[in-house]
């Protein structure tokens, strides 16, 4: 549905996006993931047309979106992070309008309005002016615009950004909904977000594709790795002279917690299934005393930390 190949775009000296290459198949919800300031907003915009591009291809349902725009970007609703809403009029008289730009007209307007209404959750609102209504409701309503026209691409910049949990947790459901008849991209920095909603992710940062693929397949690119929280009634010193004695697990740090206690932390590699009780036996093996064992094994939080920081 989506094929970028080498795209770039710099603001004067800065280099916003550099030579991002990706491919987004039919009925996906991908989550392009990244830090502040990673890219992910302007390479959005340039797929929806929005910005011209120095260089590189994008193509939106076959059409190519720098020789075609207006075909291109009459397949795609977009919501950037701010919904360009206008704010006195009234939420079915402002979808109607936008119902009429995107080319929507005569008897069809009515029931793509009373759809939209419906599926966005706004019966409850209808007949107000949209700057009564809290950001919950008017992110709503900037979906239910961007879906006026029946868009097979749904892109949708920080779509929760500002909203409260119970709000949030309403748009998840409402993205996951919309995924299983059209292809959504999703921005965020949110992880959450992503493992919530997304059935890939594209990770991103400064201005470079760092990362993609399904939630497993980037746990499962990291490696095996896993992590013991042993806290241990021992002297620090000593846990680092002995550690290097305990052949189940890599010693990686010491956290003094309180009098005593430390918490010392192993990983391993190669998936040793094992080291749990290996790690016990040598805690035993000392005479020290083990109040707490943890076990703890690669996140989507780990990925993107050192994805985006090295």
């Amino acid at each position: 549905m989506i094929e970028v190949q080498g795209l770039c775009k710099s603001f004067g000296a800065v280099t916003a996006v550099k030579n991002v290459t990706c491919t987004i198949a039919n009925g996906e919800v991908v989550g392009l993931l990244g830090p502040n300031g990673a890219g992910k907003t302007t390479t959005m915009r340039m797929i929806t047309g929005y910005l011209a591009m120095d260089a590189g291809t994008i193509s939106v349902d076959g059409i190519d979106v720098a020789g075609d725009s207006r075909g291109a970007r009459a397949r795609i609703g977009y919501l950037p992070e701010n919904a360009p809403l206008y704010l006195d009029m009234e939420v079915t008289d402002f979808l109607s309008y936008i119902a009429r730009l995107r080319g929507v007209h005569g008897k069809a307007t009515p029931g793509r309005i009373r759809e939209m209404v419906a599926r966005c959750g706004l019966s409850s609102v209808v007949g107000r002016p949209i700057g009564e209504l809290s950001k919950g409701y008017r992110q709503r309503v900037g979906l239910a615009a961007a879906m006026i026209h029946h868009p097979p691409v749904l892109i949708l910049d920080e779509p929760t950004s500002g909203l409260d949990p119970n709000q949030i947790i309403e748009i998840r459901n409402l993205i996951r909904e919309l995924g299983k008849e059209r292809t959504v991209i999703l921005s965020t920095h949110i992880l959450q977000e992503v493992e919530a909603t997304c059935d890939r992710a594209l990770i991103i940062n400064r201005g470079a594709l760092v990362g993609e693929g399904t939630l497993q397949e980037l746990l499962k690119n990291r490696g095996e790795a896993t992590r013991y929280y042993l806290l241990v009634n021992a002297a620090e010193q000593l846990l680092r002279e002995r550690s290097t004695g305990c052949p189940a697990a890599r010693f990686v740090t010491c956290v003094h917690k309180e009098n005593n206690w430390h918490e010392a932390v192993f990983e391993t590699s190669g998936g040793n299934g094992a080291a749990g009780e290996q790690l016990f036996d040598w805690v035993v093996a000392n005479g020290w005393r083990l109040r707490e064992l943890r076990k703890e094994t690669a996140s989507l939080e780990d990925v993107f930390r050192e994805l985006t920081t090295g």
